[in-house]
Parts: structure tokens; C-alpha cells; sequence
């Protein structure tokens, strides 16, 4: 490809990458690992790597706030977006702009020369030639899909963190905690700080690590947390396993997203920025006020007016349970209004069963794409489950949260979950509704 022909804008990019690479999924490093070399983009920056199967974003997005607040240049880079590409790929706190963003898409195309790269794969690099073009002092990359064999896995990482471990993306890796904690542990690096913010790792987590020489943190063992309603502590030992002097963090204020999860993937995110300490050195007061600033769209995000909106892209039981959690904390409504939309490849069963008690009525939306499921479909799924209360059945995400919107009382709550794509449809169209 000539640069002659080489789009000139951003959606002529991602329209040629998806339209000749496609979405399809190809774990494996050789390609990417090949067109980095070629591409010949280094940076200084420390790197963190944070993979999981859920508190990926969370986590991410405290990091990088924690150390904007701290005063250092940070790149960060998550997927997937909500509304617009450049969501993906964020330097010193703010999205990437067109120019920039094109001329990375455009140097990896150079860079790759025969070699087919997947959409996601694509994006990954241009995010990193984006970072290399900028003086940055820390990296933050999130992974798109396992770890060992993700394309984010071609970049070493100076500390990784792993946020939890549940059944996910099965048919890529594995259908036991056991197979999926092996591929995640895949971005632990020799002789390297990693950070397991899962309780409850995985043995073959914990053996991977001792293998490699990685220097394992495990929550609960190593560090944790505690708190009462005002206020939240962060404790960890001096060295893991369990070994050494106990260093405490008091007076912590709790982090601006919501829900009660967030405090271990807070503990998470300090625990990895202690092991760079020497050379990155964050205070306290920019641990509290990054915790205190940092914002996530679409993780359990409470809109503001009546009747209550809720946000969350939980697409899987783990983060079902944990959204169900945090609705019930939420205080007394009369009624719970859910404009729910899932692929088809999820264990919808799985979420239902843990939403099934919180929802008075389900709004349920058609996705698009291959893996969308219909709204009838949906119903059926929920028919079979036992679920005979009110449901709807919609074209979109959006038409849903219009009927909810019309149909709930101002004492009530709507709650848009199941998927990216469910909630960036209702998000899209709170910011219609707003401008």
C-alpha cells in the first residue's frame, strides 16, 4: 500500500483495519512480535502491564490517574471504547487526537509490510508508537483478551498485575480457573514485581510464577485493605511471601468508583506503584487524590437525576455478582427497570441467574454483529431460566432505555448492563438526549 492511498482520517483508518483484518481473534506473538521490530519505536517509560478478567479498566484508570496526580506523563492504553476510537489511547490523561492518532496507524502499516495483522493487534502498536513519540515516564497497557499469547504480551513489563481470575473467553483459553490463570500469568516477567489481585489465585497462577522467578504479590496474603464507612487503610508486608516488616497506609479516602470490588483493585494498583517506588516515587497525597478523581464510563456509573441510571458493561457472572452487590447497596427503589443486551458466546444463564433478583422488569435489546443476540432469543433464555416477570423485547439498546425511560417512575432506577455494546448504545444516547 502506497502512501498515496493511505486514509486520511481516523475512520478511514479503522474502516480499511477492520474491512481487511477484520475483528477476528488470532492469539499468537510471532506477527506482532515482528512488525514492533520493524517498526523500531522504543521509549524509556516503565511499563504495567494489567491483565484479568475483570477490574482491568478500574485498575488501569487508577494507575494513571495516581501518577498524573504524582506529576509524571503517563500513557495509557485500554479497550475497548464506548463511543469513539480514541477512548483506547489516552497520553497525560487526554485522548489522542486525529493527527496523531493517523500517523501511528500509518507507521505500522509501513512497518508490517506483508504481514496480516488482526484489528486489535493493529491498534496495539500504533497505540505504542503513539506512546515512544512523546518524553512519557510510565506506560499503563491493558490486555485485550488472556495474556500470554495477547498482543499487548510483546511489550516487557516492569510490574504486572492480574485483577481476577473467573471463566471467560473460554473457547480461547480454557474452561477451568486453572487453564484461564495460566494464560494470565503469561505477562509475569523473571525477576520482575507481579501483583495478583485475586484472593483466590489459581495453583497454576501461584507456579507459574515461582517458575519464572517472578516476585509475587497475592492479595490477602501479601497486601490487602480495610476500612470503615468514612475512610479505607492499605496494608503489605515488607517482601512476599508474607515476609518482613508490616507497612501500613492509613486515612485513604475511598475511590470515586463506585462499588465495594474497587477497594482490591485499589489495593492493586498501590501495590504494583510500591514495587516501582525507586524509580517512580508517588506520595500519598497523589494516591488520594488520584483515587479521589479517577473516573471509568460504564463501571457501575450512576448518572446524575431521577430516575437513577446505572451504567456497567458486566458481561460475565464474576462481574454480575459483583454489579448485584452493589445495586443492593445502593438503597430501597420501588422498581428496577434493566435494558439488558448480551453476545451470544457469554454464559447469559450465568448472569441471570445472579441479576434475576434485583430486576422487576427486563428490557431486553438485539446486538449487532455476528455474536449479538436477538432480544427473542434473550427471552427465551429467560423464560427458560424461570424468569416470568415483565419483559420487552427491542431492536436496540437504545429503543430499550427509551421505554425504560418512559415507562419508569422518578423513585425508580434504570440499569443498562450485559455488554460494551449495551451500554455504549444507552451512553450514546444519554448524549443526545444531553446536547
Amino acid at each position: 500500500m502506497t502512501a498515496r492511498t493511505e486514509p486520511s482520517t481516523v475512520d478511514g483508518w479503522l474502516a480499511l483495519i477492520e474491512r481487511r483484518h477484520g475483528q477476528k481473534i488470532e492469539l499468537g506473538l510471532e506477527r506482532v512480535r515482528s512488525v514492533r521490530d520493524a517498526l523500531g519505536a522504543n521509549s524509556n517509560a516503565l511499563v504495567l502491564t494489567v491483565g484479568g478478567t475483570n477490574g482491568k479498566g478500574s485498575t488501569c484508570a487508577m494507575l494513571e490517574s495516581i501518577l498524573l496526580a504524582a506529576g509524571y506523563r503517563v500513557g495509557c492504553y485500554t479497550s475497548p471504547h464506548l463511543l469513539r476510537y480514541h477512548e483506547r489511547v489516552r497520553i497525560d490523561g487526554r485522548e489522542i487526537g486525529d493527527a496523531a492518532l493517523t500517523d501511528a496507524f500509518a507507521a505500522v502499516e509501513r512497518a508490517r509490510g506483508d504481514t496480516p495483522l488482526t484489528y486489535f493487534e493493529h491498534g496495539t502498536l500504533a497505540a505504542w508508537f503513539a506512546f515512544c513519540q512523546q518524553p512519557l515516564d510510565a506506560v499503563i497497557l491493558e490486555v485485550g483478551l488472556g495474556g500470554r499469547l495477547d498482543a499487548v504480551n510483546v511489550f516487557d513489563a516492569d510490574c504486572a498485575i492480574v485483577t481476577s481470575i473467573a471463566l471467560d473467553h473460554m473457547e480461547y483459553l480454557g474452561d477451568t480457573r486453572e487453564r484461564i490463570g495460566f494464560e494470565k500469568a503469561g505477562i509475569f516477567r523473571s525477576g520482575r514485581p507481579a501483583v495478583c489481585g485475586d484472593p483466590q489465585p489459581p495453583v497454576s497462577l501461584l507456579a507459574h510464577a515461582e517458575a519464572i522467578g517472578a516476585r509475587l504479590w497475592v492479595s490477602g496474603r501479601d497486601f490487602g485493605f480495610g476500612g470503615d464507612r468514612q475512610q479505607w487503610g492499605y496494608w503489605r508486608y515488607a517482601a512476599p511471601p508474607a515476609q518482613g516488616a508490616l507497612i501500613r497506609r492509613a486515612g485513604l479516602a475511598y475511590p470515586a468508583l463506585r462499588g465495594a470490588n474497587q477497594l482490591l483493585n485499589a489495593a492493586a494498583a498501590i501495590t504494583a506503584l510500591e514495587q516501582l517506588r525507586e524509580r517512580l516515587p508517588v506520595s500519598m497525597q497523589a494516591i488520594r487524590q488520584g483515587l479521589m478523581q479517577v473516573e471509568v464510563p460504564g463501571r457501575f456509573q450512576v448518572l446524575p437525576g431521577r430516575p437513577a441510571v446505572v451504567l456497567d458493561v458486566a458481561h460475565n457472572p464474576q462481574a454480575a455478582g459483583v454489579l448485584a452487590e452493589n445495586l443492593g447497596n445502593m438503597g430501597f427503589y420501588p422498581d428496577t427497570w434493566a435494558v439488558f443486551g448480551m453476545l451470544a458466546d457469554k454464559d447469559v444463564d450465568g448472569v441471570v441467574a445472579l441479576m434475576r433478583e434485583r430486576v422487576d422488569h427486563w428490557l431486553l435489546a438485539s446486538l449487532p454483529g455476528p455474536r449479538g443476540l436477538q432480544a427473542e432469543a434473550l427471552a427465551g433464555r429467560l423464560r427458560a431460566a424461570g424468569v416470568d416477570n415483565d419483559l420487552r423485547c427491542f431492536d436496540s439498546p437504545a429503543a430499550a432505555f427509551a421505554a425504560a425511560q418512559k415507562s419508569a417512575a422518578e423513585g425508580d432506577r434504570i440499569v443498562a448492563f450485559g455488554s460494551f455494546l449495551t451500554v455504549a448504545d444507552v451512553l450514546a444516547a444519554v448524549h443526545a438526549q444531553r446536547h
